[in-house]
C-alpha cells in the first residue's frame, strides 16, 4: 500500500446542487426522447398482401410456396450456397436454418394493404374487405397460426383518401375489439406521411378509438412510411422526420422506407430505382440519425425484381436480393420488405449467414470484456451493447440458439438482455 492521498475539492456543494437543477429540464428532455431500444423482437421483414387475397392460409401458403421454389431451384445446401456465394462451413448450417424457418415461422409480420396494393375500391367493398381481415388475425392469434406481428397498411392521411383511410382503421381495430381485443402483435402503417401534423391528425384517430374502448392511453402504436422527400427535408430545410417522430407523442415504432415511392419522388428513373441508390442512402441515413436512441426502429424498402421463371433467372433474382439485404444488414437496417415469397429463402439466408459468420467473434469480444479479459480489441460499453444486441437478434429470428451462444459468452438471455439495454449514463450492467 502506498501513502494514502490527501483529497482536497474547491468548489462548496452548492456548486454541484445549482448545475443539477438547472439541467433537471434537460433530464427530462432526454428521458422523453431518447429512452432508447425497447429490447422488444424486431422483425427481419415485413411482407404485404393486398387486403382482398389475404386469407386464412396466407402465411402457410408463403412458407409452402417458398419450399418449393426453394426445392426446384437449389435442392441441397452446396447448390444454395453456390448461388449466393454462402462460405461452405456455412453453407449446410443456413440452408437447415432457412429451411427449417420456412417451415416453423415463415413470416416475421405481415402487413394487410388496403393503400397501393389494394387501390381504390367502392365503400362496401373495403369495408367488408377490413371486417374480414380483423376476422382472420383475431382467429388467428387464438388458433396460434399468426405472424408474431400482424396489421394493416391503411390509405394515407392525404384529403383525396383520408375519409377512407380513417373508416379502414375504424373497421379493423373495432373488429378487433368485437373478437376479444387488441393483439400485443398488432402494428399499424401510416403510408406518404408529408407533414408532422399529419401524423399528429393520426395520433388523434387513435386516441379517439382508445377513450371510445376504454383503452389505455398509448395502448395503440404505428409505423410511419417515408415515401417523400419532403418527409427527410422540410421546406424550412430541417429534417421533417425528426418532427414526425416527436409528433408522434411516442407512440411510433418504426419508419419503413418506401423504395419506389421516395425513388420516383425524388425523379430517380424507373431502371435505377433500388435501395442501393444515392438517394435511398441518404434518406435512410437521415432516418437511422433521427431515429437513434428514440426506440423507432428503421426498416429498409423491398426490390422489386422477383424470383420467378426458369432457373438462372431466379437465381439472379435470388443474387441481387441476397446482396441488398446484407448490405442493409450492415448499415444497422435490421428490417426489409419482402414482395413474394420467393424472396423469403433469401432473407432468411441473408440474415443468418450474417449472423453466423459472425457469432465466434461476436461472442467472445462480449465474454472477454464481462472477464475484463482484454485481448487485441479494446471494447467500450457501447460496442458490449452493440455486441449483446447483435446476438439477441440473432436469436430472435433463428440463426442462433439460446445455448450456444451461453456456451461461448457464458451469459444467460437475462444477462444479454441487460448489456443490450444498459442504464443512460449510469453503471454498465455486469454479469456475475
Amino acid at each position: 500500500m502506498g501513502q494514502q492521498e490527501k483529497v482536497a475539492t474547491s468548489l462548496a456543494g452548492a456548486v454541484s446542487e445549482e448545475i443539477s437543477a438547472s439541467l433537471t429540464a434537460v433530464d427530462a428532455e432526454l428521458a422523453r426522447r431518447y429512452p432508447g431500444d425497447p429490447g422488444t423482437r424486431q422483425p427481419v421483414h415485413t411482407v404485404y398482401v393486398p387486403g382482398d387475397t389475404f386469407t386464412a392460409d396466407t402465411i402457410r401458403s408463403w412458407g409452402d410456396q417458398a419450399l418449393r421454389i426453394l426445392d426446384e431451384h437449389a435442392p441441397d445446401a452446396a447448390s444454395f450456397a453456390a448461388v449466393l456465394g454462402i462460405p461452405d462451413e456455412l453453407a449446410a448450417p443456413v440452408h437447415d436454418r432457412v429451411r427449417a424457418k420456412l417451415e416453423r415461422e415463415p413470416v416475421e409480420d405481415l402487413r394487410i394493404d388496403f393503400e397501393d396494393g389494394y387501390g381504390p375500391r367502392p365503400d362496401a367493398e373495403e369495408d367488408e374487405a377490413a371486417a374480414r381481415a380483423a376476422r382472420l388475425v383475431s382467429e388467428a392469434y387464438g388458433k396460434g397460426t399468426a405472424a408474431p406481428y400482424m396489421g394493416i397498411r391503411m390509405k394515407c392521411m392525404e384529403a383525396a383518401v383520408r375519409d377512407r383511410g380513417i373508416r379502414t382503421t375504424d373497421i379493423f381495430l373495432t373488429g378487433l375489439m368485437q373478437a376479444g381485443g387488441l393483439p400485443d402483435g398488432l402494428v399499424l402503417t401510416l403510408p406518404k406521411v408529408t407533414y408532422p401534423e399529419q401524423v399528429t391528425a393520426f395520433v388523434r384517430l387513435l386516441e379517439a378509438f382508445e377513450q371510445a374502448h376504454g383503452l389505455p392511453a398509448g395502448r395503440i402504436g404505428f409505423e410511419i412510411q417515408i415515401e417523400t422527400s419532403q418527409s427527410i427535408l422540410a421546406a424550412d430545410g430541417t429534417a421533417a422526420v425528426a418532427r414526425m417522430i416527436d409528433a408522434a407523442q411516442g407512440r411510433v415504432t418504426g419508419l419503413h422506407y418506401g423504395t419506389f415511392d421516395y425513388s420516383a419522388c425524388v425523379g430517380v428513373s424507373a431502371a435505377y430505382q433500388a435501395g442501393d441508390h444515392p438517394a435511398a442512402d441518404h434518406a435512410k441515413a437521415v432516418m437511422q440519425v433521427a431515429a437513434a436512441g428514440t426506440g423507432v426502429r428503421v426498416s429498409d424498402g423491398s426490390t422489386n425484381v422477383l424470383p420467378v421463371g426458369r432457373t438462372p433467372q431466379v437465381h439472379e433474382a435470388w443474387r441481387l436480393h441476397y446482396g441488398l439485404t446484407r448490405r442493409a444488414l450492415a448499415r444497422a437496417y435490421y428490417q426489409g420488405w419482402d414482395m413474394h415469397p420467393g424472396h423469403l429463402p433469401t432473407r432468411y439466408a441473408a440474415v443468418y449467414t450474417f449472423y453466423r459468420e459472425g457469432l465466434e467473434q461476436a461472442a467472445a469480444r462480449l465474454a472477454a470484456y464481462v472477464a475484463e479479459a482484454g485481448g487485441d480489441v479494446m471494447d467500450e460499453p457501447a460496442t458490449a451493447k452493440a455486441l449483446s444486441g447483435y446476438l439477441l437478434r440473432g436469436i430472435d429470428c433463428g440463426a442462433l440458439d439460446t445455448a450456444e451462444v451461453a456456451r461461448l459468452t457464458g451469459l444467460t438471455r437475462a444477462e444479454l438482455d441487460g448489456f443490450a439495454s444498459p442504464p443512460r449514463c449510469g453503471p454498465t450492467v455486469t454479469a456475475p
